[in-house]
């Protein structure tokens, strides 16, 4: 949970509880880590919509390469409650500790970079 609402006032997230938030996490994968990082954020997805804590879309996962080879993923969801990344259950936070394991500081950015966002057009 402290991870959370770290992240959540690094990134000035604040936003009603009981109304949805449509976040895009930025994922800085460590060399080496990218298969494991990618099998986290599945069953990160996963997992969050068995516990119908996330809307079924938006959704997308996106990986990218750097200039240098170092990848990078992009991950863009809804929490169906604003508050329920403050509240996670042990089972998301669990998989949160294996997504920090997977990744690093790169270009003076955290290895997890969450950022508020909204849908403009489907």
């Amino acid at each position: 949970m402290r991870l959370a609402v770290l992240l959540a006032v690094v990134c000035g997230l604040s936003v009603a509880a009981g109304s949805p938030e449509t976040v895009m996490i930025t994922y800085q994968a460590k060399p080496g880590a990218e298969a494991a990082l990618a099998h986290a954020i599945e069953r990160h997805w996963a997992t969050a919509r068995e516990q119908k804590l996330v809307l079924e879309s938006p959704h997308v996962t996106l990986r990218g390469v750097e200039d240098d080879g170092r990848v990078y993923f992009v991950d863009v969801f809804a929490w169906r409650d604003a508050a329920t990344p403050d509240a996670a259950p042990k089972s998301i936070q669990a998989i949160w500790a294996e997504m920090n394991g997977a990744t690093e500081t790169r270009g003076g950015k955290p290895g997890i970079l969450i950022q508020r966002v909204s849908v403009v057009s489907r």
